[in-house]
């Protein structure tokens, strides 16, 4: 398995797929950069010489940004948006969508899974 900035990408995969393993680099980023260093991108990646590795390499950290650097660069946006308390930074800060999704009937996945209230009484008791 080659390593391409510590992550190892499948063996075989063609280049462009092993490349979207890499955070940061979807599957036109990933023939961008097959296309700028002259790459075959249906080559697999197990047939990808030690040069062709370091090239790649090479043009990762200087052109783009990818893994590491880029979920750092993450945290810290969604850091200063806590930190300066905007609305975003608060719905972050209470685990709740972002970006005005509905939440009333939705947003389990930014919710976490349901907590049911005690006490909540039904129409029916409330005649009696």
């Amino acid at each position: 398995m080659p390593r391409v900035l510590g992550v190892d990408i499948p063996n075989d995969k063609p280049t462009h797929v092993s490349l979207t393993y890499l955070h940061g680099i979807g599957p036109a980023k990933s023939l961008e950069i097959c296309r700028n260093l002259e790459l075959d991108p249906q080559r697999r990646a197990r047939e990808l010489s030690d040069d062709d590795i370091q090239r790649i390499n090479s043009t990762l950290d200087t052109q783009y940004v990818v893994e590491g650097q880029l979920r750092r660069q993450t945290a810290e946006n969604i850091g200063r948006l806590k930190s300066i308390q905007c609305y975003r930074g608060l719905r972050h800060r209470r685990g709740l969508p972002v970006r005005g999704q509905n939440t009333q009937s939705n947003a389990r996945t930014r919710k976490g899974a349901k907590k049911t209230v005690a006490g909540k009484k039904g129409v029916k008791d409330m005649r009696h």
